[in-house]
């Protein structure tokens, strides 16, 4: 695998949790994708759209043969074989996979832009991503990451839910 990548997940309608195992599945079971890490699972409220059930989020690190615009076709099949609908921006959803990064790159096209264009003000992206490397660095930005969560306002809306136990990530979806 050639390429590495941090994929956010989040979902806050039904059984959020069956939504991440199969979620990992789905990536796993690809043959250009490997899931290398999975941060803990935090709930947090919604940003947005309020007025929808908590959130949970966590962080996937993958290596992929995949460039970012086929990555991104894979992440939308997923969300859509999982029963994502996309009727309201920043609505409720069965599951939701968004490119945070890929290698140490800044891509721009018409329906992706990595680094995510959001992420630097979402403490539910910052901080499970910042578990998994806590010395990560965003593409051509000076600031550490660390230093742009201090500045986020609603960090506290942001709590752990599941932690990761040692190595083993996927522990997180063990019966």
């Amino acid at each position: 695998m050639k390429n590495s990548a941090y994929i956010s997940i989040g979902s806050n309608m039904g059984d959020r949790v069956n939504f991440f195992k199969k979620a990992n599945e789905l990536l796993d079971r690809d043959e250009g994708i490997k899931v290398v890490d999975i941060s803990s699972l935090y709930e947090t409220d919604p940003v947005g759209f309020t007025d929808q059930p908590l959130f949970l989020n966590a962080v996937f690190k993958i290596e992929t043969f995949y460039e970012p615009e086929k990555l991104l076709e894979k992440c939308l099949e997923i969300e859509r074989t999982l029963g994502r609908k996309r009727e309201i921006r920043w609505g409720p959803r069965t599951l939701d996979l968004d490119i945070l990064l890929y290698n140490q790159e800044n891509i721009e096209t018409e329906n992706l832009s990595v680094p995510h264009p959001r992420m630097l003000e979402r403490a539910f992206v910052i901080i499970p991503l910042l578990e998994l490397n806590p010395d990560i660095m965003l593409p051509k930005m000076e600031t550490p990451l660390i230093d742009v969560l201090e500045k986020i306002k609603d960090k506290e809306g942001v709590r752990l839910w599941k932690r990761k136990t040692g190595a083993g990530a996927f522990a997180l979806f063990e019966s």
